[in-house]
């Protein structure tokens, strides 16, 4: 029975978490925006994007403290930030993190509508701030490691890439991975402002540079991204996600070509997904588990909720297989 319980879990079919954590914030309305435009005669393509209020949740539901609150908010940024270029209904991108440090693995994932959750191995990891006096992230996730980025956009099969960390900061982590999978020339920016009461504010900005791109504006552009406010001071002044666009690129005519889009922190699991992990389990575990337990409990790592599988729930499973 042990043996059966611990592949269930090993599984993600069956998990086990303190009590006193909070439940059901899996579907939450969110004031957080995301915008695309296009800056230096269309040269240029900026995505801006605040995700204070996603942040937030994810750090309710999962019961972050400060430092597993701006780790996980960065990376549930950076997707964000790469989920905007997503054309059809049911694509999706996954980021995954995983480094020698403490907080073991994170997940983040979006669609095209943006509905964005996110899940981490150890959520009460604290540490110290670093030597710069900020929140030390990279010691959390630590340096030796990888980032996974699967882009599920409706081919025969996704698209991975995967690149090792490089500070386990987040944004120079995803700054490696544009390089080194999309031949792309990108700078991104992550913030997360943590305060006694939770997130103050989080967003973040993704540059792309076209390929027609001059040595001149590459130059400015660089010039300019210098002499700004970081992305969490500017969030700070909560200015609109165009004036933000301006001010990062010194382009006083940037263009949009996207509108502004809704972001909101929601789950898509289901009791039909967790019976599907159940039979992956196979008959004769399943047969075991009943015979040793009244109820089976599961729960979501993205966003907690529970779905209680009772003896006769799982014996109709059984006949069906």
């Amino acid at each position: 029975m042990r043996k059966t319980l611990i592949k269930a879990r090993k599984k993600g079919i069956i998990k086990t978490r303190k009590s006193n954590k909070k439940e059901g914030l899996y579907n939450m309305e969110s004031r957080d925006k995301i915008k695309k435009f296009l800056a230096y005669d269309g040269k240029v393509a900026i995505t801006v994007a605040e995700t204070t209020q996603i942040v937030e949740k994810a750090r309710e539901i999962h019961d972050l403290t400060p430092t597993t609150t701006a780790a996980l908010g960065r990376l549930l940024t950076a997707v964000t930030l790469m989920g905007v270029d997503l054309k059809n209904t049911d694509d999706s991108i996954s980021a995954q993190i995983k480094g020698d440090g403490p907080i073991g693995t994170m997940i983040a994932v979006t669609d095209k509508t943006p509905k964005v959750r996110a899940y981490i191995q150890n959520p009460h990891v604290e540490l110290p701030l670093n030597d710069k006096g900020k929140i030390d992230v990279g010691g959390a996730v630590g340096k030796a490691g990888y980032l996974n980025i699967i882009k599920d956009i409706g081919l025969k099969e996704p698209y991975i890439g995967i690149v090792p960390l490089t500070s386990g900061e987040i944004a120079e982590d995803f700054a490696r991975y544009f390089v080194e999978s999309e031949q792309k020339k990108s700078a991104i920016s992550l913030g997360v402002l943590v305060n006694k009461d939770g997130v103050e504010k989080a967003g973040g900005y993704l540059i792309s540079l076209m390929p027609d791109v001059t040595d001149e504006i590459v130059t400015k552009l660089e010039e300019n991204i210098q002499k700004v406010p970081s992305i969490s001071k500017i969030l700070l002044e909560n200015k609109k996600l165009e004036e933000i666009a301006t001010i990062i690129t010194g382009d006083s005519k940037i263009k949009e070509i996207e509108e502004n889009t809704s972001l909101v922190y929601e789950c898509n699991c289901s009791f039909e997904k967790f019976e599907k992990g159940l039979i992956s389990l196979g008959k004769s575990e399943l047969q075991d588990l009943i015979e040793h337990e009244e109820n089976i409990e599961t729960v979501c790592h993205f966003c907690n909720k529970k779905y209680i599988f009772d003896k006769k729930k799982i014996q109709e499973i059984i006949d069906k297989m």
